[in-house]
């Protein structure tokens, strides 16, 4: 799936400027049509063939590319024997909360044999995002780039790249993972975890039978590369490094960032990263490996510690563009952090800075209407009657939980109940506000490791500035979960270590330039803090990108409800949404 996007942004003439200030108003509204099928596939990784759920036949998925401000409208037809839906990670779906795609909260799945249009427009956002199916785990093969240009006649806030490569990293398995969590949810236990990390769905030279089966990007000497960087893995945050090459951050998530340099980066799932990568000025006589390998902090626990390599090539003088690998270069390896090297992580995130301009302000809520303070992490159920379980003892089963409820999806869509006014018996509006048991988050876990399962939402009036706490917790171990909010951005305004100091640590938060982004990690053993204003009505999930704790339960919907004006208010639901 490597492509380069140019990124074309033509400088007007004086002679032609009203010609051509005319045709870029005129652009500024096209309607880009695609068609997506869901489709089965035979895809051969790691010596073995299996089928997979594909969108179009194609693994990873087809990039999908706009400009900022474009009507995107995806006609999804679903040709396998799965329920399905797709989810635009990221575009804020300002008021279209239909097109959002998370099953059961904001539609019923597209059922085989269906189809559903998802139709949304790109309302001021530029840069990497991603789409994925979301629904199970069907995410592991049906997904891709999303790629937003600015608007005609804008230019990038740092110099232009010669040429824009996706490079979205994956997750394998040699079995089919909708068996892998049938089979993990029946037992209690922890699924299988994966066989190996892809790049561009390829596993690369370092597994078993995949030399053949590696992402190579072939650069010019001097030339600059905006490689746009995906975590599309299920279940893994990755480190990824370039031998003898540094990378330059630009964005995240969609937003554009102070530019900084590192020689390692580390993206969570869900997330995207820009980053420039310069050649070297003249040929060098190597290659150079791209690699990215997982960080985990899962103690006890098992995770699949692999890594996964690209090959960067440089052209040689006087050779064919498309010419050869030549195998008998020498070929660098660079050195990544230890699996669990929670400091590198730290020292990384810390660094993500809005731009704060007056063309890309960082519009921080300054004042709080709304608190809310979430502990986020693992825990149990009991074994039902009479058997036992695979969980951390055989008598419990693995959960997950926000404020220790662990959210049950309805069997019809939330967002539908919602708006037709019938949620009796679908879901409550009582989702708390703060633990209902207070205790020492990072400290010596509670006797009591249970969970309560619960279909409960957290209502927001609209425009309402909200700031919100999540905070890990020692039940079953430290780990850092990504957590992903569907129909806005949030600013990260404070993190930190240990448990959450309600009295000291606002003092510290950044209000100035905080990273604005979409999916952020909440650090083992610790905490953060973002904050946002809740103007997009409709109803929005919010969950680990961790697919394994989603399906065990750490996940919660907002609803946000109507404001006073026309254009503050949900659109209807189109015509053709899938009903249950």
């Amino acid at each position: 799936m490597a492509m380069a996007i140019s990124s074309g942004l033509p400088a007007p003439c004086s002679l032609l400027m009203a010609t051509l200030m005319l045709l870029i108003v005129q652009a500024q509204s096209i309607t880009r049509h695609y068609n997506f099928n869901v489709q089965m596939a035979n895809v051969t990784r790691l010596c073995g063939t299996k089928g997979i759920v594909t969108v179009n036949g194609e693994y990873p998925g087809p990039a999908l590319l706009a400009r900022e401000g474009d009507r995107v409208v995806v006609r999804v037809t679903n040709r396998v024997a799965h329920n399905v839906t797709l989810h635009w990670h990221g575009i804020r779906q300002l008021r279209s909360g239909w097109a959002d795609g998370p099953a059961y909260v904001t539609q019923c799945p597209i059922q085989t044999g269906q189809s559903y249009v998802y139709d949304f427009t790109v309302t001021g956002q530029r840069g990497t995002l991603w789409w994925h199916a979301h629904i199970s785990w069907l995410r592991a093969t049906v997904y891709g780039a999303i790629v937003i240009l600015p608007k005609h006649g804008v230019p990038y806030p740092f110099p232009p790249p010669h040429e824009e490569v996706p490079v979205v990293l994956g997750e394998w398995w040699r079995a089919d993972t909708e068996a892998v969590v049938r089979q993990a949810l029946r037992t209690g236990g922890a699924p299988n975890i994966s066989d190996a990390f892809t790049i561009n769905g390829l596993p690369g030279p370092l597994y078993n039978c995949s030399a053949k089966d590696t992402f190579k990007l072939k650069v010019e000497p001097g030339k600059t590369y905006m490689l746009r960087l995906v975590n599309a893995a299920l279940n893994d945050e990755l480190f990824f490094s370039v031998a003898n090459h540094t990378l330059t951050v630009v964005e995240v998530d969609a937003v554009y960032v102070k530019p900084f340099t590192v020689k390692t980066l580390i993206i969570s799932p869900g997330q995207t990263t820009n980053v420039l990568l310069t050649a070297k000025p003249f040929y060098p006589k190597a290659n150079f490996y791209m690699l990215a390998a997982p960080y985990s902090t899962i103690r006890p626990g098992t995770f699949d510690n692999t890594t996964v390599a690209g090959i960067l090539e440089y052209q040689k003088p006087g050779s064919p563009s498309m010419s050869s690998f030549d195998k008998d270069l020498p070929l660098f390896k660079p050195v990544l952090p230890r699996f669990n090297d929670t400091g590198f992580v730290t020292n990384f995130t810390s660094k993500l800075r809005s731009l704060a301009t007056p063309q890309y302000p960082a519009a921080v809520p300054r004042s709080v209407d709304k608190r809310f303070f979430f502990t986020v992490g693992l825990g149990t159920l009991p074994c039902p009657a009479n058997t036992t379980c695979q969980g951390p003892t055989n008598k419990t089963q693995f959960a997950a939980a926000m404020n220790n409820v662990s959210l049950v999806l309805p069997s019809t869509a939330l967002l539908q109940s919602h708006f037709t006014g019938v949620s009796r018996g679908v879901y409550g509006s009582n989702f708390p506000v703060t633990p209902l048991l207070k205790f020492n988050y990072t400290g010596a876990p509670p006797n009591n490791t249970n969970v309560a399962k619960g279909t409960k939402l957290l209502v927001l009036p609209f425009n309402a500035s909200v700031e919100l706490v999540m905070q890990d917790t020692s039940i079953l171990g430290f780990e850092s979960h990504p957590l992903h909010l569907h129909g806005f951005n949030f600013f990260v305004v404070g993190q930190g270590f240990g448990n959450y100091d309600a009295v000291n640590d606002p003092a510290k938060f950044n209000l100035v330039d905080p990273v604005e982004r979409n999916t952020v990690g909440v650090p083992a053993g610790g905490w953060v803090a973002i904050r946002f204003l809740a103007d997009n009505p409709g109803v929005w999930f919010m969950h680990c990108h961790l697919e394994v704790h989603t399906t065990w339960g750490l996940r919660m919907a907002w609803l946000v409800l109507d404001g006073s004006l026309p254009n503050q208010k949900l659109l209807p639901p189109p015509a053709d949404l899938p009903k249950c």
